[in-house]
């Protein structure tokens, strides 16, 4: 993780620029007005990374630049969290002068949440034993006694003690309502708290007048899934990722939502299972039939490489395409495909990444209303 030239007097700057970028890529798309979620200037990021630096007595965070691969003491990271600036110097000061937590430890992650949870992963290059899980253990003790609402993990090669437990429960917002996501250790999870929300209200507003039933692609911990089920009848959900679909069918129930289904396959196989070209036995499984679903929306989120050919393809063959991107370039060479079918109807930019040059991007699609010949020549 590289240290962002962070400067809140700059912030307003800096968006104006990625405004100004996200503009300028799409302006032979025909967008229309671009809808822009600001961040939090300081404290947005829910998750860090930190190397672990001994100097004789000394122990303390680095990070890297990213261009000359120098490294830079950290002892506080303003846009982490305040949960996490808050802890950083705790857990430093208890590990310097434990020589079971201290040796070779090599690295710090931090995952923290909007409801004030927050996991702790100790990362060693050596074996761990039973003194380290008593110290660790005492460690989280001192730290509870603190106020902090702290889980503590230990990493060695092969090797995983949680204490207690691998994930934390977030607790995000949405038009007043409350949604409960379990974040595991590892997976993937939104690493702007206040803008996921942003994200999640602009999506539920997109579907509002939506029917019939949700088809969405790479779910994830079905962070979208939730909020969006309001919007429809049902909603059939994909993810590849065990522990993402596990963390799913536990935010399913945790939040008491009936209507939605979660298949762990990729989009390329659910795409060959829409096509008829292969039969999954996981399907049958489930007892969930293709056929029987109703879907005139498709909302997609796939990873930076955006999505295959086929895929965009199949993704063609709904009325409504909701698509949330996080690489602006990839995005474009989809829309290169479904623009042929569909016309773009809202265009917003989310500023997960503050001070960095990545950009959110979301984009509501509608199918081209085919004209008949006769509307054709009253228009002239």
């Amino acid at each position: 993780m590289a240290i962002p030239e962070m400067t809140p007097q700059r912030y307003q700057e800096q968006l104006d620029e990625k405004k100004l970028r996200m503009n300028e890529l799409f302006s032979s798309y025909g967008v229309p007005e671009l809808e822009v979620y600001e961040s939090p200037i300081k404290n947005y990021r829910m998750r860090a990374e930190f190397r672990v630096w001994h100097e004789g007595e000394e122990l303390y965070y680095i990070m890297f630049n990213q261009e000359t691969r120098e490294k830079y003491r950290v002892d506080q990271f303003p846009a982490a969290s305040k949960l996490i600036n808050d802890l950083m110097p705790r857990i430093i000061e208890l590990a310097k002068g434990n020589d079971s937590l201290r040796k070779k430890l090599f690295q710090v992650d931090f995952l923290s949440t909007l409801s004030d949870e927050v996991l702790v992963s100790l990362l060693y290059h050596r074996q761990l034993d039973e003194l380290w899980t008593t110290e660790a253990k005492k460690l989280k003790q001192t730290l509870e006694a603190e106020g902090f609402n702290v889980n503590i993990i230990g990493r060695a090669r092969k090797m995983k003690i949680v204490l207690d437990r691998d994930y934390v429960v977030e607790k995000l917002c949405v038009n007043g309502d409350s949604y409960i996501y379990q974040q595991v250790e590892n997976s993937f999870t939104q690493p702007n708290g206040e803008v996921a929300q942003k994200m999640l209200e602009w999506a539920v507003d997109c579907t509002s007048e939506s029917n019939g039933d949700l088809l969405e692609l790479y779910c994830g911990n079905g962070n979208f899934s939730l909020a969006l089920a309001q919007n429809f009848d049902r909603v059939l959900a994909t993810e590849l990722a065990k522990p993402s679909v596990d963390s799913a069918q536990y935010n399913i129930a945790a939040n008491k939502i009936e209507n939605v289904q979660i298949i762990r396959m990729s989009a390329e196989e659910f795409t060959e299972a829409m096509e008829g070209k292969r039969e999954f036995r996981r399907l049958k499984q489930q007892n969930i039939d293709l056929k029987s679903y109703n879907c005139n929306t498709i909302f997609v989120d796939p990873p930076r490489a955006g999505m295959d050919v086929d895929t965009c393809k199949m993704v063609q063959g709904y009325e409504r395409i909701l698509y949330i991107s996080c690489n602006p370039e990839t995005l474009k060479d989809n829309l290169d495909i479904l623009k042929e079918t569909h016309d773009i109807k809202r265009f917003a930019l989310f500023d997960q990444f503050p001070y960095t040059h990545h950009m959110e991007a979301g984009v509501l699609l509608e199918k081209e209303v085919k004209k008949t010949s006769r509307e054709a020549r009253f228009l002239f």
